[in-house]
Order: structure tokens, then C-alpha cells, then sequence
């Protein structure tokens, strides 16, 4: 697997965050929003092949991936949209094009809808946008986060690895699934992945669940048909909530859609920000 680095550094309110762009300065702008528990990493195949015709800004969130990751730290929805917005700031980005996965989808609606973050055009892959919020496992080692994080090393990297494969339907290459899993290991990583569950309350989506009705500029949502984190019914009501929204099943993916079908994701993508550039 070829390697992926951040080699960029923006010192935002939560912590230092790694980031890097991938494509000519000056073209059209696009930038990437990785989920939970995951990084800019799972967005690899997908930044490469756009960056043909853009410039791709890819970030890991504070508390997660190559960024930074302390005790205390706010990792919350709350934080993490208004991180993004002073990001885009950071980048001098008026209007990007914005696509969103998982938990960053929901980072992208709160930015937008709480704190003016504009965007050309919004692309959602299997957001986290609506109620009731995580599976039953995520709910009860949100409950349990203070339990969870005394497991043996071994046993805690059991876990994650099972829990991050369970988000792809055909399963990961066990090189990939090393490379998801391996943030979360270790003195820092340990605790911080059950930090960013613990910190996961559903409040942040009901601020804004209501509101979805507001978005008016164009809007893509992408699903995954073998979700089984997120069914693929969520992505039906969502895109009946935002105006002209249209949704995009994607055929033999699970809930990581970047890694089961990285290319038809892209092709979707792709004829997607080509509508919106000309």
C-alpha cells in the first residue's frame, strides 16, 4: 500500500491539524471530510484521481489520524464544525466544493448551518446527518468509554480492528485495516479513540436535523447499499429533506463506500463536481 502523509500543520482552536492538497494551486477547489474512527487516508484513491482536474485539501480532525491527540481534548461535533470553518479560512476558501463522509458529513452541515461556511456544492457519502445517531455497540462504549479504555492493549486492538472492518462489506485488505487501526493504538491512541466516542451526542444532529431544508446549493448524497452501520433507508429520507438533493446507491459497498468502490464512488463523484465546475 503506498504510503499517505499530511505534511502540513494548521494550529486550529482544538489542537494542531495535519492537512495537505493534492493537485495544481488555482484549480477548482475540493475538499475531502474523512469520518469516524477513520482519517484523510480513506479518501487516498478517491483525492488522487479528482486532483486531475482540482485542488484536493484533505485534513485529519483534531483527534484523529496524524493530528494532534490529548487528554481533555474537545472532539465533539461542536468543535469539529467550528475547526473546519477555521480551516477554510486558513486556506482563503470562499465557496469549495465539499465532499463529506460519515461523521464529516456531519462536520460539513454544521459548519454551514451554524457558522457560514459556504459551499459551491456539497457531495454527503453516507453522512451521519439524522436520528437516532450509532450502532448498538457505539452507544454502549459511549455509555462505557471509562471501561472500555482500561482493556489490555491487545484486547482493545482486537476490538477496534474488528469494529473498523465491520464497515466494509467485502471485507478490508489487511494492510488497509492495519493502517485504520493504527492511530488508534498505543498511549495517545487508546484513549482518544474512546474519547471521540464518548464525546459522540446526538444534540449535535438534532441542532441542525430540522434545518436541512435551508441548503441551497447543490447537493449529492451517496450511500453505500450494504451499509449496516447506516442503512441505506437514512439516505432516502436525507435526500428527501434538502432541496433538489439526489441520491446515489452504490452498489456492493458497505458503509466505507472509499474502499469497497473506490471507483464507481469516484465516477459518481466525479460527474457530480463536473456539473458544478463546466
Amino acid at each position: 500500500m503506498s504510503e499517505w502523509q499530511l505534511t502540513e500543520t494548521f494550529r486550529s482552536t482544538s489542537g494542531e491539524i495535519r492537512w495537505g492538497s493534492l493537485g495544481q494551486p488555482g484549480q477548482d477547489p475540493v475538499v475531502l471530510l474523512h469520518g469516524t474512527p477513520f482519517s484523510s487516508y480513506v479518501w487516498r484513491a478517491v483525492a488522487r484521481a479528482l486532483a486531475r482536474r482540482h485542488q484536493v485539501f484533505v485534513w485529519d480532525m483534531p483527534g484523529y489520524g496524524e493530528s494532534q491527540m490529548s487528554a481533555d481534548q474537545d472532539v465533539s461535533l461542536a468543535t469539529q464544525g467550528r475547526v473546519f470553518t477555521e480551516l477554510l479560512a486558513h486556506w482563503k476558501l470562499d465557496e469549495p466544493l465539499v465532499v463529506a463522509h460519515d461523521f464529516g458529513g456531519a462536520v460539513s452541515l454544521r459548519a454551514h448551518l451554524l457558522h457560514g461556511a459556504r459551499y459551491r456544492a456539497l457531495a454527503l457519502v453516507d453522512p451521519v446527518a439524522l436520528a437516532p445517531w450509532g450502532s448498538p455497540f457505539f452507544r454502549l462504549v459511549g455509555e462505557h468509554s471509562d471501561v472500555f479504555d482500561q482493556l489490555p492493549p491487545a484486547l482493545h486492538r482486537a476490538l477496534v480492528r474488528e469494529y473498523v472492518g465491520s464497515a466494509s462489506s467485502p471485507g478490508l485488505h489487511p494492510a488497509v485495516l492495519d493502517r485504520l487501526t493504527r492511530p488508534w493504538l498505543g498511549d495517545d491512541g487508546q484513549p482518544a479513540f474512546y474519547r471521540q466516542i464518548a464525546q459522540a451526542d446526538q444534540r449535535y444532529i438534532d441542532e441542525v436535523q430540522e434545518r436541512y431544508g435551508e441548503i441551497g446549493f447543490p447537493t449529492l448524497v451517496c450511500w453505500g447499499e450494504d451499509d449496516t452501520w447506516i442503512p441505506l433507508a437514512k439516505g432516502h429520507e436525507l435526500a428527501a429533506r434538502i432541496p433538489g438533493a439526489r441520491l446515489e446507491p452504490i452498489a456492493g459497498a458497505g458503509h466505507l463506500v472509499q474502499e469497497d468502490a473506490p471507483a464507481e464512488l469516484t465516477a459518481v463523484l466525479m460527474a457530480f463536481l463536473q456539473e458544478q465546475t463546466g
